[in-house]
């Protein structure tokens, strides 16, 4: 307690209990937003995940939930004729079990596979080089797009 002008007035610890606010999560494996710092991507939650995205492209989704686990790691934006060459770059690489059985354009990087750091870090370099096989433009800006005066 502090004594103000022969009042006592309690003292909080942190303006997070002044106000009732939640401390800001950490992004999950922050070490992916580190190493793309130098193109300065921009993020966005997403189903409880954390979407990078860099200029108008989506490029990772970064996801570490304690439901269905074995989805957790780096999501990779992509499209389905590019899985195999990225599969030769990254053969841990798999569809993400959440989004059913059906072949989409994610692939995930899982964070129980031994290479995962590697990977993701790989990953990122292939964002950094503006690989076309990674990275979309979400499709409600691709419709805007189409509309936009020539």
């Amino acid at each position: 307690m502090a004594k103000i002008k022969g009042r006592q007035r309690q003292t909080r610890d942190s303006v997070e209990d002044i106000f009732d606010v939640k401390p800001k999560k950490s992004a999950p494996f922050e070490f992916v937003l580190d190493a793309l710092a130098a193109i300065s991507p921009w993020t966005r939650p997403m189903f409880g995940c954390l979407a990078v995205y860099v200029e108008e492209k989506i490029v990772l989704i970064l996801r570490d939930k304690p439901s269905n686990r074995d989805d957790n790691g780096v999501w990779l934006a992509t499209t389905k004729e590019h899985h195999e060459s990225l599969r030769r770059e990254f053969p841990n690489m798999r569809s993400i079990r959440v989004l059913g059985t059906k072949v989409t354009g994610w692939q995930l990087l899982p964070s129980d596979a031994a290479d995962f750091e590697e990977a993701a870090l790989r990953a990122c370099e292939l964002v950094l080089a503006k690989d076309p096989r990674v990275g979309k433009v979400p499709a409600s800006k691709r419709r805007a797009s189409s509309r936009a005066p020539r």
